[in-house]
């Protein structure tokens, strides 16, 4: 029987759009100066050797990696599907910052719609939760594989479904459990660069 897997959930260091700029599409958002001093310094502060890393494909996910995958030129890369949830339409998003975009937001919440797509290019809460459970039952098949210490590199709303998917039992897609999402990711938001282990034995995972 293999031992346990550890999974180090990794948000992507400061980007732009986290910095108040202004950001056209969201997938090539880059991280701020600070953001790359602190993706070397995580890639110098990392106690353990990765079996592999798992990287979103958003610019600011893979800078975040980069340093780390220089350290470790052997280890396997993965590139999944773990990109941030875009609930808004990016077109007309296009050239706006955080500031201005929350009337949206808000108004985007509120309407606890999880079918609802913004329009092209956005994606629906349903569908969001979708990609986080591939996810979760991918770490879970690395484990039935032999990895015992994966890094995955993603981002703060993707990093949170997937806590909540692990600690929870089945959840059921509905407005209570948008917003109940919603309410968590609120009151524990994941800061830049901020890691979070979890544990998988097996069958169930741990989590803190």
């Amino acid at each position: 029987m293999n031992g346990p897997l550890v999974v180090h959930l990794i948000r992507h260091g400061e980007s732009a759009a986290n910095a108040g700029q202004a950001s056209d599409d969201p997938a090539s958002i880059p991280l701020t100066e600070f953001g790359l001093l602190q993706a070397h310094h995580l890639a110098h502060t990392i106690s353990f050797t990765p079996d592999r890393l798992i990287v979103s494909p958003y610019r600011r996910a893979q800078q975040t990696a980069a340093p780390v995958i220089a350290r470790f030129p052997g280890v396997p890369v993965d590139e999944w599907p773990i990109h941030e949830f875009t609930y808004l339409c990016p077109e007309r998003c296009r050239g706006t910052t955080a500031a201005e975009r929350l009337s949206w937001v808000k108004a985007y919440w509120d309407a606890g719609d999880p079918d609802h797509i913004d329009g092209p290019g956005a994606e629906s809460f349903t569908a969001f939760l979708g990609r986080v459970r591939q996810a979760v039952t991918g770490l879970a098949e690395l484990s039935n594989q032999g990895a015992a210490q994966v890094a995955l590199f993603g981002h703060g709303q993707f990093i949170q479904a997937m806590r909540w998917v692990m600690r929870e039992p089945p959840i059921r897609v509905s407005r209570d459990s948008m917003r109940a999402f919603r309410q968590i990711d609120r009151e524990n938001p994941i800061g830049n660069q901020v890691g979070i282990a979890v544990r998988y034995d097996g069958q169930k995972w741990a989590v803190t």
